[in-house]
């Protein structure tokens, strides 16, 4: 897509575009006017473009659509900066004085934001991660944490910064707090000005990890596993005491899909996304008090509903993913906008990301698999589309390589998608693969997207293969389930009988394929090359898991909500099944391949302990280790140079042990 073609696709759509944005994306594609064609061998993009990823990301539009806050990286630290919503210009910023990472931002009516910042730490010894909330008013630049206090002094909280409900003027909060690892959480009631009071507004139940607040603020339901079994607490109204709805034993109710969306005031009624006789999840109008669905408003003959937004207490849009994200809009409005903003710029994947309340004016992404794409700000009263920001402003995207989605057998019978992208200007046989699989595991799934890593490495002439292991999410409860206790075992299977059918297509070189992965996608990597290395020549992990028993006492603190002893069991499998047999770290004299083994320090999802165990556990071993250790890095990559590092060792490491050419 070129910046004329643009133009035109934004005059027919009945939208207008500013000039100065318009001049950006144009300037941008002519910068590399000898682009390859879709049959010649493009050239190296260099690491650093992809790591130079837009310095701006989760852009929020404050109710009232004059101001939008955004994470801007300045100078390797996260702020968040303020825009003018009509000029795109920035007008504030402020930061975090201690070193944490900020992880998401809200506004508290038109002049307040929330953000929730993170640290690890230590809890008697235990790798733990730390989160809370900070205040901060826009307009009297005042701002303080949202936490509690004991002798006048700040109480170190474990889990901070559970938001349940936040007041539409941004008056109060109501925030789910667990004191320690060993407690069951409370809710606490913050006023949002100054001298504002904190109150207490629903102690701890045992068994109790979510609480659920209805549309006004207050405290109506509560929920979690206790001793194998499902409790639900509930009220009708804020005077009533909390009775216990339901206690469902675990083998009656196993991995239900049951997640509240909104409870409507002064009514016993609401809607959860729940899982119906199909065993897809949808949207579906609930009665609390009896504890039964009233009706389905959205259900998927497909796929699972992802999540559902609500407008004044009511269905305003459901998300699903099939190889793409979709969003079905209930709202005349937002569907009309929808379509022209589709017509107009012409991407695979057009988002209304953020509006302000009264939808006069919208953040929108339009990109692609094969187009990082860019932020756009809709003035809908003037039909007026502005560029606000390119996402990878340093990447000819009509040089990159397009993802398609496939379909491959298992060795038992089941149906596995996986994406592949082939690279561009290469014959599309006998190449070098690299099987990718995704974090999570469960929960999570790969689609048609944008991805850095996957076009890096199509770039410089490897086939990428990212399979939809069993365990991932999307395509109902079955094939979830069909996940329980695999990690390291069937879900590994999914991994090799990838390789083995795009071997049979004829697209990759049986002896030239290394897997590549982050999170537990670098624990498969790492036990793909130790359980099968007659198969692979190399692995490459990021953050990986090495030592699954001790990563699950560390999740305790994250999974606690939806029932800790719930998550071990479905990582177990089998009650007396010892993980020991599939850590990579408990078998490192297995390994004869060479690996890169890589991590950031600072990571507060899968531990740094998690890297020497696996660096101690080499000690002796024939494999060739390469290490790469960043120390001002987490889970994820918050700082370009840092992304670039490890694109640097990656590229060198599949250079030499399992090259392109």
């Amino acid at each position: 897509m070129t910046g004329r073609i643009f133009a035109v696709a934004l005059a027919t759509a009945g939208l207008s575009i500013a000039p100065q944005a318009l001049a950006q994306e144009t300037g941008a594609q002519e910068a590399n006017a000898s682009a390859a064609t879709a049959d010649s061998k493009p050239p190296i993009i260099p690491t650093a473009a992809f790591a130079g990823r837009s310095q701006l990301k989760s852009a929020k539009l404050s109710p009232d659509g004059s101001r939008m806050a955004a994470m801007v990286e300045v100078e390797g630290v996260t702020n968040v900066v303020i825009f003018d919503a009509s000029t795109r210009q920035p007008v504030s910023k402020f930061g975090i004085e201690e070193p944490a990472d900020i992880e998401w931002l809200r506004w508290a009516g038109n002049s307040k934001l929330i953000v929730s910042i993170s640290q690890p730490g230590k809890f008697f010894g235990d790798d733990v991660l730390y989160t809370r909330l900070f205040l901060a008013n826009i307009d009297t630049g005042d701002s303080r944490y949202l936490e509690l206090k004991r002798a006048g002094r700040r109480e170190s909280i474990v889990d901070g910064d559970n938001l349940i409900h936040l007041d539409d003027n941004g008056n109060f909060a109501l925030v789910s707090m667990q004191r320690t690892i060993r407690d069951y959480p409370s809710v606490y009631r913050f006023d949002l000005y100054p001298g504002g009071d904190i109150s207490e507004v629903q102690g701890p139940k045992d068994g109790v990890w979510n609480w659920y607040a209805d549309d006004a603020g207050v405290v109506r339901l509560g929920s979690g596993w206790y001793r194998n079994r499902l409790r639900v607490y509930y009220r009708s109204d804020a005077t009533g005491d909390l009775e216990m709805a339901a206690k469902v034993r675990e083998e009656d109710r196993r991995d239900t899909f049951w997640e509240v969306s909104i409870i409507k005031s002064g009514s016993d009624e609401g809607y959860v996304l729940t899982e119906g006789e199909s065993g897809r999840v949808g949207l579906r109008k609930f009665d609390f008090l009896k504890e039964e669905v009233i009706e389905t408003v959205y259900e998927h003959p497909e796929w699972d509903i992802d999540e559902a937004t609500f407008l004044k207490g009511e269905p305003f849009a459901v998300y699903y993913t099939d190889d793409r994200e979709r969003v079905v809009w209930f709202d005349e409005q937002r569907k009309k906008y929808q379509g022209m903003l589709e017509s107009a710029l012409k991407e695979e994947q057009v988002w209304i990301t953020s509006s302000d309340r009264d939808g006069d004016r919208m953040l929108v992404y339009a990109g692609g698999e094969n187009d990082p794409g860019a932020m756009y700000v809709l003035t809908a009263n003037e039909g007026r589309l502005d560029q606000f920001a390119e996402l990878r402003p340093n990447i000819d995207f009509r040089t990159l390589a397009r993802p398609m989605a496939v379909s491959y057998e298992a060795r038992d019978g089941e149906t596995i998608r996986a994406y592949l992208t082939l690279p561009r200007g290469r014959a599309g046989t006998g190449l070098p693969l690299i099987i990718m699989p995704h974090g999570g595991p469960y929960g999570v799934r790969d689609k048609l997207e944008y991805n850095d890593e996957v076009q890096l490495l199509a770039n410089r002439g490897y086939a990428v293969l990212q399979p939809n292991f069993r365990g991932s999410s999307g395509y109902g409860d079955r094939f979830s389930n069909l996940g329980r206790g695999q990690i390291g075992r069937k879900m590994q299977d999914d991994l090799d009988d990838a390789m083995d059918w795009a071997v049979a297509q004829g697209v990759a070189d049986k002896h030239r394929v290394c897997v590549v992965g982050g999170s537990y996608g670098g624990y498969a990597a790492l036990w793909a090359a130790t359980r099968n290395p007659e198969r692979y020549r190399c692995a490459a992990s990021w953050a990986g898991v090495t030592d699954l028993d001790a990563q699950l006492k560390y999740d305790k603190q994250f999974f606690s909500r939806k029932g800790s002893n719930r998550w071990r069991q479905r990582v177990e499998g089998e009650e007396d099944f010892d993980l020991d047999l599939v850590s990579p770290a408990n078998n490192a004299e297995k390994l004869t391949r060479p690996i890169l083994l890589a991590h950031g320090k600072d990571d507060s999802v899968v531990p740094f302990s998690q890297f020497r165990k696996m660096q101690r556990a080499l000690k002796g071993s024939d494999a060739e280790v390469t290490e790469l250790v960043i120390e001002d890095e987490g889970h994820s990559f918050s700082k370009p140079e840092n992304e670039k590092a490890w694109y640097d060792a990656l590229v060198a490491f599949l250079a030499k042990h399992n090259p392109a050419e």
